[in-house]
């Protein structure tokens, strides 16, 4: 039996989690049933890129030069007909589309193009409360005229639906949950010598350390981080903070950590694809993100044993259990973040109860194999569906 051909388009390839899950996903499909291949613009920015890697695993793809995040008419108008053209051309019978941009441009290119099966991944959504009102508006009409003829449309996590529907956004029978998920056998703390890690960061080995991986954007809110950690340091002096990532306020989070007087006691790395070292140095990780829709970070500090302490944001409410595996606290409850950071370091005990809950949590909810047997799953569905 021939593989059926799928493009999976993606608005840019950075370091981050819609692009991972796009990755792994064209990586591990079964390539006897689905022949797939990535289309993506050519952006990437001080985030990172993951074009070397995806071409590395073997995924064919192709780079749009005209598919940039930017709204811009007259190039958007251009590339929906490019993408039109390119899907009329290699006859695909499944697109899946990822991010805003791609996600509204790729299933109007698939619905002109007469592509059999549109499938949406919502990565949080496009539109979002901290947008102005005009955009926002904008992006939910695009979002409902997309949905109505997108076959399915998957989502990371729960809260997504309501919203989605809340706003008029396609109907409930079209919403597929699919937990955004993680390599687990990569993220497994037996294979990580923390003390090692430690010494190559120049973190002392019995400080309590207080850290984060990810983009400074203004999502993940970076400029809130360091003031957690600010009010952090003066309960604790001898705690100190690892900050693993780069992006567009890089030089607002230097600026903000000197204003908080931990300059000196915070070690910033920089892009770095060992996730799983950089999490074995650390004690708490903290994410302030003001939205999500299910930060794969998460779960991959459950999985290193490493208790959370997150903003109440879309899916991070899903990725924790209250309690059990961290704590989840309202946007700007930055005193209350502070509080169950300096509670976590000064006691080991609790860190370890919490840090082997969250690697069960973990292992049970987020394996990448099995949100890809759901992918794999659901396109079966759609393809009995429609006697394809």
């Amino acid at each position: 039996m021939t593989p059926l051909p799928v493009l999976h388009p993606i608005t840019r390839l950075i370091v981050g989690g819609a692009q991972e899950n796009t990755m792994y996903t064209a990586a591990l499909l079964d390539s006897d049933r689905f022949r797939v291949e990535v289309l993506s613009g050519p952006q990437t920015g001080a985030e990172g890129s993951l074009i070397e890697e995806v071409r590395a695993r073997g995924i064919p793809l192709t780079i749009l030069p005209s598919l940039v995040r930017q709204i811009s008419p007259p190039r958007d108008l251009l590339t929906l007909w490019k993408l039109t053209r390119w899907m009329r051309q290699r006859g695909y019978t499944i697109v899946h589309t990822h991010s805003s941009k791609a996600g509204i441009l790729g299933r109007i290119a698939a619905k002109l193009a007469g592509v059999p099966i549109i499938v949406h991944t919502i990565h949080g959504w496009s539109f979002h409360d901290h947008m102005s009102p005009l955009k926002r508006r904008g992006f939910i009409l695009l979002e409902r005229l997309a949905a109505s003829f997108t076959d399915a449309m998957i989502v990371v996590a729960k809260p997504d639906i309501d919203k989605g529907l809340g706003k008029g956004i396609g109907r409930s029978t079209q919403y597929h949950l699919i937990r955004s998920a993680i390599p687990l056998d990569a993220f497994d703390p037996a294979n990580v010598d923390r003390v090692v890690v430690r010494r190559e960061l120049g973190l002392p080995l019995d400080a309590p350390i207080l850290g984060n991986v990810g983009r400074f954007s203004a999502q993940k809110n970076p400029l809130d981080w360091v003031r957690v950690a600010g009010e952090v340091a003066r309960a604790m002096p001898q705690a100190r903070f690892l900050l693993v990532g780069d992006g567009p306020l890089r030089s607002e989070v230097e600026a903000a950590l000197v204003a908080e007087a931990i300059a000196d006691r915070t070690v910033l790395t920089g892009l770095r694809r060992d996730v799983p070292r950089m999490l074995a140095a650390i004690d708490v990780f903290l994410l302030t993100s003001l939205w999500e829709g299910l930060p794969r970070v998460i779960p991959q500090a459950l999985a290193m044993r490493v208790p959370v302490v997150v903003n109440r944001a879309d899916g991070t409410a899903e990725a924790v259990i209250h309690g059990k595996t961290g704590f989840l606290c309202a946007p700007g409850a930055l005193a209350l973040m502070a509080d169950y950071c300096v509670r976590l370091l000064a006691d080991p005990d609790l860190r370890a109860a919490l840090g082997q809950r969250g690697r069960e949590f973990a292992l049970r909810d987020f394996d990448v194999r099995q949100m890809v047997a759901q992918i794999a799953a659901l396109y079966e569905t759609l393809l009995q569906h429609r006697q394809l």
